[in-house]
């Protein structure tokens, strides 16, 4: 409880000096938006007759952007996680694929996600096919890299056991490898859904099409109109999924794991 209200108290405090700094400094509020004017945004203003007027919350803007770019991440995510668990486990087996689609997925892990939008225009035009490759790319090479040295780094001792058993072929990768190697599997899923992420906001910049408004959308939209309230409000929205999904989604399932696996005392 202490930890927690220390922390609240820090935050408190960041946003009184934002707000102040804001409000004191002299620059322009395009330059720096104060809290006053992002929460303006996201809630209205209140009006006379005592309700509110605008606000991206109230209208359904601010809900109805991020449903539609959760379904292009989740779709694109899970398409990359798809691919790439069974390609880095092919990866980690065979010697040849691991010098050859492994050098691959080592390269392109490091391209930036905005770099695949000039070839996903030229093929896919202004589409949500468009935006799904580009996810997938940017996933998809984290998750072959991450079940590749997952598999590798189990101990020997435990295939040599598995052996003796009578564990072999398909067995032997599906009922003893693959469960061993989950903590690195999850701990790259989660790199991936990162990956993901930044792949998403960049076609969503850059990729307009008519099925659907996503935040990336309107945080191009917030720039073209100098609205840095609504700019800023919308990385907060971005930091606020990203920080949800990694406590509900990744972060009780490495705990699980590791306990489950011997890899931690707590």
């Amino acid at each position: 409880m202490k930890q927690f209200l220390a922390a609240l108290a820090f935050f408190a405090v960041l946003l009184g000096a934002w707000e102040f700094a804001a409000r004191h400094s002299g620059a322009s509020s395009l330059l720096l938006p104060s809290p006053t004017a992002v929460w303006r945004y996201f809630f209205g203003s209140p009006s006379p007759d005592g309700g509110t007027v605008g606000g991206a919350v109230w209208d359904g803007t601010l809900g109805g952007a991020t449903l539609v770019t959760m379904k292009r991440l989740f779709l694109g995510y899970g398409v990359g996680i798809g691919i790439g668990i069974p390609l880095g486990m092919l990866t980690a087996r065979f010697k040849f694929l691991h010098n050859t689609v492994g050098t691959i997925a080592l390269g392109l892990q490091t391209l930036p996600s905005v770099c695949w939008v000039p070839l996903a225009l030229l093929w896919f035009g202004q589409t949500e096919t468009a935006m799904l490759f580009i996810v997938v790319m940017g996933t998809v090479w984290a998750v072959i890299l991450a079940t590749d040295h997952g598999i590798r780094q189990i101990p020997p001792i435990y295939r040599e056991a598995a052996s003796t058993m009578g564990s072999k072929g398909l067995h032997l990768w599906l009922k003893v490898l693959a469960p061993a190697s989950l903590p690195h599997i999850v701990s790259g899923a989660k790199q991936g859904w990162a990956f993901a992420w930044r792949s998403l906001m960049a076609a969503e910049i850059y990729i307009t099409i008519l099925s659907g408004m996503g935040i990336g959308h309107l945080l191009h939209y917030g720039r073209e109109l100098h609205a840095m309230d609504q700019v800023v409000g919308l990385m907060f929205v971005i930091i606020v999924i990203g920080f949800l999904a990694d406590k509900i989604l990744f972060s009780p399932w490495e705990r699980f794991l590791h306990r489950r696996w011997g890899l931690t005392n707590s």
